[in-house]
């Protein structure tokens, strides 16, 4: 059922994350992306070099934590944060801010862009709001999607907090709820819900389905590639919530999953999180086979001789706990960070 009332009443996180990491890593990180911008993150092709104090903002313009982080038709780069200051934060390729808005997000999680018709919009998933809004790119609300109670898997909606959305060429489109039930709503192009998929009896593991994309591949079925966090691996999904494969990322904790040419980008929290919450994580660039071709900022991947990866590890202090990331076109990377002591994105040049 849609709500197009605005009105919502703002819940405490769960305590699913310590948000409050360790302060002297969350108090190092600016001076260590400083300091290594000499560097040269990655193995093989896909190698970058940080660009220090990219996007850094005064104090009119803060952040707590960098969530989500899209490009746009115009090449801006637009970051979700749940800060409500400025939820969104527009720059330009060079870090100059453009605009900012958003004071009604507090739970500011997942963000999708998606082509419609002559324009182009934005879904924005919110945990405490336990909704999705969807809005223009300067923030107009156009619609707002509550929690699916017509599914009857839920008694309350504060057992829904999505976490991203998934959209599809036809205009129809999946939400994650992967802090509350992990079950999977789909809606049709006219925002009208069809189906619930996913949730345990679906096969889905509780801490899972946090970030995802639509993977589009020519004489291909289309199917869902969905980042399972804590659970360590990508998941590919048809359309009908069978699961097709699981793509092992051990020592990972891929919270979601980007498409740029041939090649898959994926961001990592951490390197076995949550076990060692202070880890910092990395970037894996995963090809069209869905096998790792770099870390940056990680380990080199490293398969035996039955293909199977070993496990990866952090070994860069540029990053603190990557949460999204998008490729511009010109092969830069621009990378949200979550509970990192309040900075800003990073940028990497591609080398």
């Amino acid at each position: 059922m849609r709500d197009s009332s605005s009105a919502s009443t703002s819940i405490s996180r769960r305590s699913f994350l310590r948000t409050a990491t360790a302060t002297s890593l969350a108090t190092t990180a600016i001076p260590s992306i400083a300091q290594s911008a000499a560097c040269i993150l990655g193995q093989g092709a896909f190698r970058y070099r940080p660009v220090p104090e990219w996007g850094v903002l005064g104090s009119t313009t803060p952040v707590k934590n960098c969530h989500g982080i899209v490009c746009d038709n115009e090449g801006h780069i637009i970051l979700l944060t749940d800060h409500t200051a400025n939820n969104v934060i527009i720059y330009e390729k060079s870090g100059k801010l453009v605009h900012k808005w958003g004071t009604s997000y507090p739970g500011a999680h997942g963000l999708s862009i998606v082509n419609e018709a002559s324009r182009q919009v934005l879904y924005i998933t919110d945990l405490q709001r336990h909704r999705v809004v969807k809005t223009t790119l300067d923030g107009k609300q156009l619609e707002e999607w509550c929690w699916p109670e017509m599914s009857g898997k839920y008694t309350r909606e504060e057992e829904y907090r999505p976490s991203w959305t998934i959209h599809f060429p036809d205009g129809s489109f999946y939400v994650l709820d992967g802090y509350g039930k992990d079950y999977i709503p789909h809606y049709d192009s006219t925002g009208s819900f069809v189906k619930l998929l996913g949730g345990a009896e679906g096969g889905i593991k509780h801490w899972g389905p946090h970030g995802g994309m639509a993977d589009i591949r020519p004489e291909k079925a289309e199917s869902m590639l969905i980042a399972m966090s804590d659970q360590q691996h990508l998941l590919r999904m048809d359309r009908e919530g069978n699961i097709q494969k699981t793509i092992p990322l051990p020592g990972g904790n891929p919270r979601q999953i980007r498409k740029h040419g041939d090649h898959y980008f994926v961001g990592h929290l951490a390197d076995n999180w949550p076990s060692d919450r202070n880890s910092r994580g990395f970037l894996s660039v995963l090809n069209s086979e869905l096998q790792i071709v770099s870390n940056i900022g990680g380990t080199n991947p490293i398969y035996n001789n039955d293909g199977i990866l070993q496990p990866m590890k952090n070994n860069s202090s540029v990053f603190l706990h990557p949460h999204d990331l998008v490729v511009d076109s010109e092969d830069s990377i621009y990378v949200a960070q979550f509970s990192s002591g309040q900075t800003y994105p990073i940028k990497l040049e591609r080398v």
